[in-house]
Formats: C-alpha cells, sequence, structure tokens
C-alpha cells in the first residue's frame, strides 16, 4: 500500500496511488458509501487515464465495528486511520441523551480535525424552500473541538455536577438550583485564530469577497465575544497586505476592491441575513454551536442535508463526511441520496490536489440534477418517480466526461 506520508513534520507528501481509508457508516451508510467510491474511482480514472488512483481501505467504526470488536471505535480502527491520514466516512450512530459518546466528535479531537468545512451551493432543478436559492454559494468553516461540543458536562444529579454548583456558589457567588446540570464552555485563542487563519486562507485561495466571524459576542462577551476579536486581530497581523475590515471598505470600496472584506455578525442576526442578504456572504468563520446551526440552515435553502458536503480537517489529518444521519428505516433498501457523501469525495479530491477529478464530479453531479434524474426524496417534491441510490450512481457516472 502507498500511505500518504508526512515530510519535516507537516509536509504531506500524496503519491500517485494513495491508500485512503472508508468507514462505510451505519444505517443507509452501506448503500451511499459504495456508490461514492465507484463515482471517485471513475472520476480519477476518467481525469488521469491511470496515471493516478487510490486503494481504499475499509476501517471499521460504529455499529459494524461494535459487531466484531465489542468497541464502537476499535484502538486498531484509529491506527488505520492514522496511517491513512485522509479518510471519508458515511454516517454514524450518536444517541441522544445516553449511550457512548459521539463518535463524531471523538473522531475530530483525536485527530485534531478542527476545521469543519462546509461549502453550501445551489443546484438547479432542485426544489427550494426560498424564492432565489441560486443566490446561495457560501462556505462554512466552524470550529470543531472545543466550544460546548468539548463534551465537558455533568449530569444534574451527579457527584461532579453537585461539587461544581458548590464551588461556583461559595468561590464565585453563582447559585444554580439543584437541578442543574453543567456544561462547560471553552473558547481559546489558539484554537480560535487557526480555524479563522484557515479561513482566510480559503478565501485567498478561492478569489472569496470576505469572510464573515459569525458569534454571540454581545451576550457570551468573554467566549464568543473574544472569538470576534481574535478573528479580527489574525487579520490584521497575518493577512494585512490581503485583507480590509468591512469599515475600512465601506468608507471607500473602489480603493479596496482586489481585498478580501472580514466583517463579524451576531448570531441571531445571521440566521436572518443569510435569508434576505444572501448574496452579501461568502466565506463564514464560527464557533463550534453556532457552525453546527448555520451550516444546516444553510443546507435548507438549497434543498437539505442530503446534498450538503462536508470535511473534518487540521493541519495534517483529514476525514471528509456524509453530514446527514443514518435514516437507519431505510437502511439496505437502495433508496438513499448519496449526493452529501459524493460531494464531499469530491472536496476530499480537492484536498489531494487531483482538481481535475474533482471539478469533473461535481460537474457530473449538477448536470445530473438539471437533467431531472434525482432520487426519491427529491423526486416527492417533483411528483415523479424517484431513482434508486445505486441507479442515480449510474446516472452521475454517465455524466463524467473524459479529461
Amino acid at each position: 500500500m502507498a500511505y500518504i506520508r508526512i515530510e519535516d513534520q507537516s509536509k504531506v507528501v500524496i503519491p500517485q496511488n494513495p491508500t485512503i481509508g472508508f468507514i462505510e457508516g451505519d444505517g443507509i451508510g452501506s448503500d451511499i458509501t459504495k456508490v461514492a467510491i465507484k463515482l471517485i474511482n471513475s472520476s480519477v480514472e476518467s481525469s488521469y487515464h491511470g496515471e493516478k488512483s487510490i486503494e481504499w481501505k475499509k476501517v471499521l467504526v460504529g455499529e459494524e465495528a461494535f459487531q466484531k470488536t465489542g468497541k464502537h471505535l476499535p484502538q486498531e480502527s484509529l491506527e488505520e486511520l492514522r496511517k491513512c491520514i485522509i479518510s471519508i466516512k458515511g454516517p454514524l450512530t450518536t444517541p441522544v441523551g445516553e449511550g457512548f459518546r459521539s463518535l463524531n466528535v471523538s473522531l475530530r479531537q483525536y485527530f485534531d480535525l478542527y476545521a469543519n468545512i462546509r461549502p453550501v451551493k445551489y443546484f438547479p432543478g432542485v426544489p427550494s424552500p426560498v424564492k432565489n436559492p441560486e443566490k446561495m454559494n457560501m462556505v462554512i468553516f466552524r470550529e470543531n473541538t472545543e466550544d460546548l461540543y468539548a463534551g465537558i458536562e455533568w449530569r444534574y444529579d451527579s457527584p461532579e455536577a453537585k461539587k461544581l454548583r458548590r464551588f461556583l456558589q461559595d468561590e464565585l457567588g453563582v447559585k444554580l438550583t439543584e437541578d442543574a446540570g453543567i456544561g462547560i464552555k471553552p473558547i481559546s485563542k489558539f484554537r480560535s485564530t487557526r480555524l479563522v487563519r484557515k479561513a482566510i486562507d480559503f478565501a485567498i485561495k478561492n478569489r472569496r469577497r470576505s469572510v464573515t466571524l459569525v458569534h454571540k459576542g454581545n451576550i457570551m462577551k468573554y467566549t464568543e465575544g473574544a472569538f470576534k476579536e481574535w478573528g479580527y486581530e489574525v487579520a490584521a497581523k497575518e493577512f494585512a497586505d490581503v485583507t480590509v475590515t468591512e469599515e475600512q471598505y465601506l468608507q471607500n470600496p473602489n480603493a479596496y476592491s482586489n481585498k478580501i472584506v472580514i466583517k463579524d455578525r451576531i448570531t441571531d442576526n445571521m440566521f436572518q441575513q443569510v435569508l434576505t442578504r444572501t448574496e452579501e456572504y461568502d466565506v463564514i468563520a464560527t464557533t463550534n454551536l453556532n457552525g453546527d446551526y448555520l451550516s444546516d440552515d444553510l443546507a435548507a435553502q438549497v434543498g437539505g442535508l442530503g446534498l450538503a458536503p462536508g470535511g473534518n480537517v487540521g493541519d495534517i489529518y483529514a476525514i471528509y463526511e456524509a453530514v446527514h444521519g443514518t435514516a437507519p428505516k431505510y437502511a439496505g433498501m437502495d433508496i438513499a441520496n448519496p449526493t452529501s457523501i459524493i460531494l464531499s469525495g469530491a472536496m476530499l479530491l480537492h484536498h489531494l490536489g487531483w482538481d481535475l477529478a474533482a471539478d469533473s464530479l461535481e460537474r457530473a453531479v449538477e448536470q445530473t440534477y438539471k437533467d431531472g434524474r434525482v432520487t426519491q426524496d427529491i423526486a416527492r417534491l417533483l411528483n415523479k418517480k424517484g431513482l434508486k441510490c445505486s441507479e442515480f450512481g449510474e446516472e452521475v457516472e454517465k455524466r463524467i466526461k473524459p479529461s
């Protein structure tokens, strides 16, 4: 196997035939992941004619791993993902309120995948709840490792919660009722600045117009408010030659027309803005919980989570993923929409630097929707018969054009 290599501690070296890990996923994962892998292979072959290829390595995580090993996330699987460096995964089950910890959060924290990247744009032919979905073309950079998702919380009747309530009252004068569970919301300068840095880097490389810092700093001044301040600080110190604040830009737009505008919005206002002034926003950098809410909100405007790709990316490791749930009642029925994981596969190809194949795959998906060839989730909105998951994959493959 030709594993991706790391040189000089941080340089990622991609061979012509890299070994890429894949986690099949729970529920509909087995249906959609195999379709995505087939299409990724097809786009690579069509674009590079055998000069490049991917060797896929299956990694057990989730229900299948539990059935075979007694663990949902075996150490052996973590080591295999570490060897692969770049991977893709289907959806994984996470119980609500009980059971094991989120596997998605565990993977993000274990590999320090601090940026959850979610591009959202409209495909013509997809029903939308908004009048002008074509205006949507945003990329969210969501901090992925801290905030409330850090998992620092205790049940209301636990010894830890009682101890912490007592400390808050005795030491800090904060009184809570005895039935209060407690969660801690850490927001750090280091993790905030590296997230914003990655968002600005992306904006520069992809010729985007602006980066918007989304926060609830008017209320949470020392966590989310600090995120905003640190974001502006990164732009001013590290990207002064290519960025400008919104305040500066509005004073003289013509003078700064070639620079990336750095601006900020309060979270609740941003939910309105992405509906009423969609075209004014481009790249978004935000905290963990805000990013979770906002990325789903944007996806809803263009047809839903089934069409939204995503990637969890750090400085070395990356895991691309289907961003929707496992939909267990549809497992094995070959009716799920595989678009999310297919487009996540295109993101993976861009990460490898294989842009020809990535662009080819994205165009094929877009053309498939333009031609009205859709799965049942979209077809029912159009009052027509939908394609099976595998049939949709075949339609996309027909539209992958040789380079």
